[in-house]
């Protein structure tokens, strides 16, 4: 593909209106969901977007409905000439669809689920787990503008990150369940080189003493994988390893897990099926995640 202009629409008669054009040409569509303040690796799943089909479509929306009332909705980072700059600098044909919250929720949206109204969507079973233990308005935001994204793009393909496991596992029950004509492709975190911290649009927010410790969680999954690699299986092991090494930087953990692939339910040892380890801590108010997938593929 060659570089071209990237072309940016705000509605969603324009969007349609550019697939129909794709749709002529003949042209198959891959699409990367985004809320904006692209970095590395957002880039990298339009990289890998790119190889799939002819066009990219990349969505750059802060999805209110994801976010509850006392989260960094108002402070979240919006950098849209940025992201564009960033998207342009790529050699594919690139779209962007970048909306306001009204064109996605016609009939208005809050962060007070009590409040809203409208349409939403929920997949039951997943969205509760992890995430949804400390965050239950989350999977159902990202499902519900997800649905939408699908039905307003019609894309062939859509790339996600595996830095959000959980999300990927949600979409991939999502599109089964309401029979959505694509594929879901996975494509692995991308990190930082030097230190293997996962790259993220909050890691902003972190001060230089909370960055350098910030990557004791992943050396504490990476030692977890040798000890799997080793023939451990069990839960406490694995996890406690995870533990070890973030207590030892004071790392505020949320939660670890040791999970199923398929049903996200916690496991008591690492089965044939696999396992995915993941948790989530703080460093001040600024929340991180992360995961590692042990004996299987997504």
């Amino acid at each position: 593909m060659s570089s071209e202009p990237v072309s940016v629409f705000h509605t969603v008669h324009e969007v349609r209106a550019w697939r129909e054009a794709q749709r002529t040409l003949g042209n198959t569509v891959a699409f990367v969901a985004t809320m904006g303040a692209l970095h590395a690796g957002h880039l990298e799943l339009v990289n890998l977007a790119a190889t799939k089909c002819d066009a990219v479509m990349v969505s750059i929306f802060v999805n209110p409905a994801q976010f509850a009332p006392h989260e960094d909705l108002a402070t979240y980072p919006r950098t849209l000439p940025q992201d564009i700059a960033k998207l342009s600098a790529l050699p594919h044909t690139i779209a962007v669809f970048a909306p306001s919250a009204q064109e996605m929720y016609p009939r208005g949206i809050t962060t007070d689920r009590s409040l809203q109204r409208g349409t939403f969507i929920e997949v039951l079973g997943l969205s509760e787990m992890l995430e949804g233990g400390t965050r239950p308005h989350f999977f159902r935001g990202v499902a519900t503008v997800v649905a939408k994204l699908f039905h307003i793009v019609e894309p062939h393909v859509a790339v996600f990150g595996q830095k959000d496991i959980q999300q990927c596992c949600v979409l991939r029950a999502m599109i089964a369940d309401l029979h959505f004509p694509l594929k879901l492709v996975v494509a692995p975190t991308v990190r930082d080189p030097e230190d293997g911290l996962a790259l993220s649009s909050r890691n902003v927010y972190l001060t230089a003493e909370q960055r350098q410790r910030a990557p004791a969680f992943y050396r504490g999954l990476r030692r977890a994988c040798d000890l799997f690699a080793a023939g451990v299986v069990d839960r406490t092991q694995l996890i406690d390893a995870v533990k070890q090494e973030a207590t030892k930087e004071g790392l505020d953990i949320e939660y670890i897990s040791l999970s199923s692939p398929d049903d996200l339910s916690e496991l008591q040892a690492v089965g044939s099926a696999g396992a995915v380890l993941s948790g989530a801590w703080r460093m001040g108010s600024t929340r991180l995640i992360d995961n590692v997938l042990i004996g299987f593929e997504f």
